[in-house]
């Protein structure tokens, strides 16, 4: 039964219209209210369900199949159903999307002959929907694909590529110093610059091809079909669009480029993992070229040899900490004069299952690169400390890496430390090496202040291979500097050397700095080095770094300060 005229009235104002439907004779009776409803549709495409089928997109069967998978009716309790579908009036025209609420009842066969229902516009609920699925999809700045759907596009790609053995590429285009913009201009430019970059990209891609935000300043591009030498055009061809026009923002013109790195699929990489790594090894790698550069990936076997190398050697570092194979060794460093005992350098060595031990270029340099240098530096402090507590009379001296400079940890365990063995820290010696000293003076002064608190020293170590002035070597408090072994171990025989040692002596002196001299390797330099003023010698002549503590021998003897 449709709706009486009140009710009619009252389904228009909630833009929904009633309907009965004679599946058997395929004639629909509208409430009277259907016209303003359907604005849109013509009537003749409303009077059959056939008819209003043909304008449902994009399954025409859509009425028809909701009904089939409904259950069988019992009686006159009729079955119910709910549908969303779109209806589009012409070709050209928008699309209408309409929700569905009806019951259907059976003939004496159980199927369908009479559906009633309503149905209602519901274009806003459906626009809202298609929206947030976008958001789920696309980077809100660039309208691009965000990132998970990206690696998805990718993996789709590479198994793809090795079904049909086709190639393809992957690339990671980043925009160069875009902190710079940020700084400049702020962070809204440095959006602006981004999603322009994204426009100029998207403007000189071939159909197929899928482009998306990786990070903040990165888009991520596969390149569907694509050999190496089309990869090399397509990479010119970015580049240039983004670097040969300026970009106008509210703040002015802004000039920038971007620099890429690529790799072949699936040749060079078969998972989405080998793709992203290597597509930003190989960008990190052009990037430090120069700025607007382009790269492709390739093997490099003595790379990969390496990388072998640096798992099994992580392994074996985060095992030997676990199991306190990393142990210290101890090189003496003496008056200059005397000869005598100043203080000890505390190395790091790790003990191997065959009983070899690495030694610190053999460990330090890799565990930097890893990530695993605070935890290497953290043990060492420990031992050092343990052995300053266990014999009160010696000094001795520690290295430590740029990263732990500024680790909060590695200053709560030095304090905790301190507290437990009163008079340790007047006993210690920090090496910081001379790159760290200049990279910030104000960070590094901090660093300094803090631990002169405990009564320790501050010694620059590889002094001479950078850059550091004698006025920032005042300004930060240093105590002692240690020459570079590099330009220490040929002064018998070269002239340049012995010039530029001499005067770094000089000037250390006329500062009241004591100084080191690192990698003595005869009597004739250790005699150069006490005649021009050097203070401490350090190397193979007397004596290099062993797990043996030589301070026991002679029961604890007291050891001359080094300050």
């Amino acid at each position: 039964m449709l709706p009486v005229p009140q009710a009619a009235s009252i389904l228009a104002s909630l833009g929904q219209a009633a309907f009965v439907w004679d599946l058997t004779a395929d004639t629909i009776a509208w409430s009277d209210n259907a016209a303003a409803v359907f604005t849109d549709i013509p009537a003749e495409a409303l009077i059959s369900g056939s008819a209003f089928a043909r304008l449902i997109e994009p399954s025409r069967s859509i009425r028809d199949e909701a009904l089939a998978r409904s259950a069988l009716s019992r009686g006159d309790e009729g079955v119910t159903y709910r549908i969303e579908y779109g209806v589009r009036a012409a070709a050209s025209a928008p699309v209408i999307w309409i929700e569905e609420t009806g019951c259907w009842f059976a003939g004496a066969d159980g199927k369908p002959v009479r559906a009633q229902g309503v149905v209602r516009i519901n274009n806003e609920r459906h626009a809202r929907d298609e929206q947030l699925l976008r958001l789920s999809r696309h980077d809100p700045l660039t309208g691009e694909l965000n990132r998970t759907h990206l690696v998805a596009g990718l993996a789709e790609t590479i198994e793809e590529n090795m079904r049909v053995r086709s190639t393809s590429a992957f690339m990671l285009i980043g925009v160069d110093h875009l902190a710079r913009v940020n700084d400049a201009f702020g962070f809204d430019v440095a959006d602006a610059v981004i999603a322009e970059v994204g426009k100029r990209i998207r403007a000189r891609l071939r159909g197929g091809d899928v482009l998306g935000r990786f990070s903040g300043n990165k888009f991520g591009l596969i390149l569907r079909n694509c050999t190496v030498d089309d990869t090399n055009t397509a990479a010119e061809r970015f580049l240039a669009s983004i670097r040969d026009t300026v970009i106008p923002t509210k703040s002015g013109p802004v000039s920038v480029t971007a620099s890429i790195g690529a790799v072949t699929i699936p040749r060079h990489a078969r998972t989405t993992d080998e793709a992203v790594n290597r597509a930003q090894e190989t960008l990190d790698g052009a990037k430090r070229r120069r700025a607007g550069a382009f790269a492709l990936w390739k093997p490099n076997v003595e790379r990969d040899a390496q990388r072998r190398v640096n798992i099994r050697v992580t392994d074996e570092i985060v095992t030997a900490l676990n199991d306190r194979r990393i142990v210290a060794a101890f090189e003496p460093v003496v008056e200059a004069r005397s000869r005598q005992p100043a203080f000890y350098e505390c190395l790091v060595r790790m003990e191997q299952a065959d009983g070899q031990a690495l030694l610190a270029p053999d460990i330090v340099p890799v565990a930097e690169r890893l990530g695993l240098i605070r935890l290497v530096d953290h043990r060492v402090l420990e031992l050092a400390v343990a052995e300053l507590a266990a014999s009160p009379n010696v000094r001795m001296s520690l290295n430590i890496s740029p990263d732990t400079t500024m680790d909060p940890d590695w200053w709560s365990t030095i304090e905790l430390l301190m507290q437990a063995h009163p008079g340790a820290g007047e006993r210690l010696i920090v090496e910081i090496t001379e790159t760290v000293a200049i990279q910030d003076i104000d960070d590094i002064s901090g660093f300094v202040t803090r631990l002169k608190n405990f009564g320790s020293q501050i010694a620059i170590d590889d002094f001479g291979a950078g850059y550091t002035s004698f006025r920032n070597l005042r300004k930060l408090g240093v105590d002692i500097v240690k020459i570079d072994g590099a330009f220490v171990q040929n002064i018998a025989r070269s002239a340049d050397d012995r010039a530029f040692v001499h005067t770094l002596i000089d000037l250390a002196n006329r500062l009241q700095i004591k100084t080191v001299a690192e990698w003595v390797q005869d009597e004739e330099s250790a005699v150069m080095l006490r005649e021009w003023g050097c203070d401490y010698i350090q190397g193979r002549l007397i004596g290099l770094a062993s797990p043996d503590r030589p301070w026991t021998v002679a029961g604890d003897t007291a050891l001359p300060a080094a300050g």
